[in-house]
């Protein structure tokens, strides 16, 4: 197969690259605008394969978006490009809004265009990908769990501009028939995560003797997914996913805020304990909470697992050690960043 893959420098988009390349013979372009959290470090493994190839452009840019989808002709597109931290959303939404609802309009269009054009068994080949969150959903109460059928309820600009996405992607389907498929993912953890997000974050800001900021308690609930389990999620998805439908895509590892990093400083008092003795736990620190912070997310991904045959491969604490290893082993890549892009600073404090 042909297949573009939008955001490929990003940190689930070259996780899913590296899968790809590694353990398939598809043909891959990357179209990726390079913002502050996309990186071509992260695809240094695969980059002089034959079957790669990158072409930078905004995904905003309707004629870059067809020149570049009839050019590579291909067989199915995975739209992973969007801006994706909340706390930015906070600071700025204009640009999810113009990332991730213009932007994937604009490839929705240029996707239907290519589409149409084709012959008959092409046609029913070819897949549109679009990748999503959890976050649309909104918050849950102490039980029960996220399913395709969870009626939408974003609270924050990220979750709102990208339920608006997922939107169009199914409007798309509906309206034009194009042969669509989506997938709604937990928190995703793993090696190359820019390092504005919680795990990195906490693990960088330890080695450098920095505080370790929790929102509010501490007690807020994420389900966790190791990245290369979801590219492996999103290439089945591709291959074997049935047009219009959804699916969820989880690590069946729920932990609140306050779990995750006592469980890092953990981590790293095994793998590199500080010259003072003193265990890590000693750095966390309890800041204000952010606007709109939903309380718990929960993935349930029967559908995924009972439908296509995926299940997660790494448990927490196997994903977690490997993660918090390989960033102790790759200072080359993160430490340009801490010391261009972002060196750990909080975002997201805009008032109600």
């Amino acid at each position: 197969m042909r297949i573009i893959v939008t955001g490929g420098a990003g940190f689930i988009g070259s996780a899913l690259i590296r899968h790809l390349i590694t353990n398939t013979e598809h043909q891959v372009l990357n179209i990726d605008k390079l913002t502050y959290a996309g990186n071509l470090s992260s695809l240094r493994t695969i980059e002089d394969s034959p079957h790669y190839a990158f072409c930078q452009a905004d995904i905003c840019d309707a004629g870059r978006m067809t020149e570049a989808i009839d050019a590579f002709r291909p067989h199915g597109i995975m739209h992973l490009a969007a801006e994706s931290h909340v706390d930015r959303s906070i600071d700025g939404p204009g640009a999810f809004v113009q990332t991730n609802v213009i932007g994937t309009f604009t490839l929705l269009s240029a996707a239907q265009a290519y589409w149409e054009g084709l012959s008959t068994p092409l046609k029913e080949q070819f897949r549109f990908l679009h990748i999503s969150t959890d976050e649309v959903y909104g918050s849950l109460g102490e039980t029960g769990l996220f399913t395709e059928e969870t009626p939408y309820d974003p609270r924050s600009p990220y979750s709102a501009s990208k339920a608006a996405s997922d939107h169009f992607v199914k409007a798309w389907w509906h309206t034009y028939g194009l042969p669509v498929l989506m997938t709604n993912c937990s928190n995703n953890y793993g090696p190359y995560h820019f390092p504005e997000k919680l795990v990195p974050l906490v693990t960088l800001n330890a080695q450098e003797e920095k505080p370790l900021p929790i929102y509010g308690k501490g007690d807020n609930v994420r389900d966790w997914l190791y990245v290369d389990d979801h590219a492996k999620a999103l290439h089945l998805v591709l291959e074997k996913g049935m047009p219009g439908e959804s699916y969820n895509v989880g690590g069946n590892n729920e932990l609140t805020n306050l779990q995750v990093v006592e469980t890092i400083c953990d981590v790293l008092d095994d793998l590199k304990p500080r010259a003072s003795g003193s265990p890590y736990k000693e750095l966390i620190t309890f800041v204000k909470d952010r606007p709109g912070h939903d309380q718990r997310y929960a993935i349930d991904s029967s559908k995924l697992q009972n439908q296509l045959g995926w299940k997660p491969e790494h448990t927490f604490e196997t994903g977690i050690r490997d993660t918090i290893q390989w960033y102790l082993d790759n200072v080359w890549w993160w430490q340009p960043i801490r010391e261009g892009k972002y060196a750990g600073e909080r975002l997201g404090k805009a008032k109600h």
